[in-house]
């Protein structure tokens, strides 16, 4: 029984692997969110005995890299709700300073203390999270789109005025 706890954050993470009873396999590391970083990850999990968890917690879309490494080498996985992380800490002590290497360990002993209730990622997340980034991007482009027509009214209004009705179909949205 081994739990890897992975405080995720923009562009790296920390990783901290414990056994029950706190004991620890491996003090927390900075891992970078890139090829080497995650081979590394892989090649230290690989040298461990015994059935392994990874825990961590959802954080948008920064965590969808580390995520979609581990799961592709089938590795167990859990993304967990930050709020149930956040009440999982208020209800175990895990109080005072908040660093990245106590938000590992505080990930890594979630695991542990949840072993049997810990669930497997299954994939649906990531299909979720790029349609969320795509609905943004496409809004993002038609307040553009609507933005670019309305200064180009106003632009034909002081330099043509009534030219617009000479259009049938013009429309400023």
């Amino acid at each position: 029984m081994i739990s890897v706890g992975i405080d995720v954050s923009k562009g790296k993470s920390t990783v901290c692997i414990l056994k029950p009873y706190g004991e620890i396999v491996c003090s927390p590391f900075e891992m970078q969110h890139v090829e080497k970083g995650l081979d590394g990850l892989d090649s230290i999990l690989q040298k461990l005995d015994g059935e392994i968890r990874i825990v961590m917690e959802a954080t948008g879309i920064y965590h969808l890299p580390v995520l979609t490494y581990l799961t592709e080498k089938g590795y167990f996985v859990s993304v967990v709700n930050p709020f149930v992380m956040k009440s999982f800490a208020k209800n175990n002590d895990f109080r005072g300073a908040k660093t990245d290497k106590l938000d590992s360990i505080m990930i890594a002993n979630y695991g542990i203390e949840k072993w049997y209730k810990l669930q497997k990622y299954e994939g649906a997340e990531e299909v979720y999270a790029e349609l969320k980034l795509l609905g943004r991007r496409y809004r993002y482009y038609m307040e553009l789109h609507v933005k670019a027509l309305q200064e180009l009214t106003h632009i034909l209004d002081y330099v043509m005025p009534g030219i617009k009705k000479k259009f049938s179909s013009w429309n400023e949205s």
